[in-house]
């Protein structure tokens, strides 16, 4: 069974950074994708990025493009989304997923992961 846990969030002001860490556990294959989601309140959940496990193919909402940027240390378990020139809207709760199939269709579709983390919470104030 895949555990997922989240850490690195919190608050910041408009403009600022955040790096988000999902560890990952208790797999014998590394899942396929890994990715961020996040939700709102009042809202629904959003892919924001994800990432091929075993080559560098990686998904960006367009909402976080050129601003978010996802990477991973295979030596640590760790996946990252590294956060600048954080916005207002960006403020959610973000969620690791990750998918143990090696077909995915829609990356950031949420409907399409096996394993979700708790969350950490994200609040950009303007």
């Amino acid at each position: 069974q895949v555990q997922l846990v989240e850490s690195g969030g919190g608050s910041v002001q408009a403009g600022g950074s955040l790096r988000l860490s999902c560890a990952a556990s208790g797999y014998t294959y590394r899942p396929y994708y890994m990715g961020w989601f996040r939700q709102a309140p009042g809202k629904e959940r959003e892919g924001v990025a994800i990432k091929h496990t075993g080559d560098t193919r990686t998904y960006y909402a367009d909402s976080v493009e050129g601003r978010f940027t996802i990477s991973q240390d295979n030596s640590k378990n760790t996946l990252y989304l590294q956060m600048n020139s954080l916005k207002a809207e960006d403020t959610a709760m973000y969620y690791c997923a990750a998918r143990s199939s090696p077909w995915l269709n829609r990356p950031l579709s949420g409907a399409d992961y096996d394993y979700w983390g708790q969350g950490t919470q994200v609040t950009v104030s303007s």
